[in-house]
């Protein structure tokens, strides 16, 4: 067994991070919307790195499988390998299929799209979704990637998180989001206040403007990621009152039975 390694000072470089590798991923990440295609200078201008340390990232990645590439525009976007990768990952998720009929359940009722999500960098990601019946509803599938610091979804994960954990990502959410920072981290303080007394967060409006969405975390009792769970839709129809006296706790029971049979 590996021994355990003591925890690094904030200076002193760690010689076990491979520098390479992490560009690669950085460029894999890159990509923002579905079909897209990116040049070496998208890469560099997203990433900052270098257009030589991108030309050798992109060619190696090309080589390994992980992009395709269209020599007629230069251009790049990502090849089947990577979607092996993300499915491996949701299949290595049985909490996924456990939660399933409960969220549809939940869904049936409401008439909106409940969801699991998990954290990726300053956004959720979606690994799994049931519709509901109302036909005016979000338009989110599974690997669709959503806003941490606005949505109901990534503060309920922020709830979840340890507290040395939480201020470190808000620290770098108030990089990220900048002069916007102010009122989005009032929203932040609100939810976890919500959720502090009542076990659930909320996005009013904040997301989207016509959105309403209510979120509980979920905190896997073996260390692995949390997670959390969702119910949004139209601010019409879901309102304030409805979230606060109805489908907040039956998120919250939802919850509650997935931890149940889960461990």
């Amino acid at each position: 067994m590996r021994p355990r390694k003591a925890p690094l000072t904030k200076d002193e470089p760690d010689r076990d991070f491979v520098v390479a590798l992490a560009r690669g991923l950085e460029i894999l990440r890159t990509f923002r919307k579905e079909g897209e295609t990116l040049g070496n200078k998208d890469f560099a201008a997203r990433t900052g790195l270098s257009k030589a340390t991108v030309s050798r990232l992109t060619y190696t990645l090309h080589k390994a499988g992980y992009l395709s590439y269209n020599a007629d525009t230069a251009r790049y976007n990502l090849a089947p390998p990577v979607l092996s990768l993300g499915f491996s990952c949701l299949s290595g998720m049985p909490v996924r299929q456990l939660a399933k009929p409960y969220m549809q359940e939940l869904a049936d009722y409401s008439g909106m799209p409940v969801a699991l999500a998990g954290h990726d960098r300053f956004s959720m990601i979606y690994l799994e979704r049931c519709k509901g019946s109302n036909p005016i509803t979000l338009a989110i599938e599974v690997g669709t990637h959503i806003k941490l610091a606005t949505t109901a979804v990534g503060r309920a994960y922020l709830a979840g998180i340890s507290a040395d954990a939480r201020a470190e990502m808000l620290e770098k959410l108030e990089h990220h989001e900048g002069e916007n920072w102010p009122a989005i981290k009032r929203g932040i303080d609100d939810a976890l206040e919500c959720h502090a007394k009542h076990g659930y967060c909320m996005s009013l409006c904040e997301w989207k403007s016509d959105v309403n969405a209510v979120a509980v975390p979920f905190i896997p009792r073996d260390g692995s990621p949390v997670l959390a769970f969702n119910c949004g839709g139209s601010a019409l129809q879901l309102t304030h009152d409805k979230i606060k006296h109805d489908i907040a706790q039956r998120l919250i029971g939802l919850t509650r039975n997935v931890m149940a049979i889960t461990h």
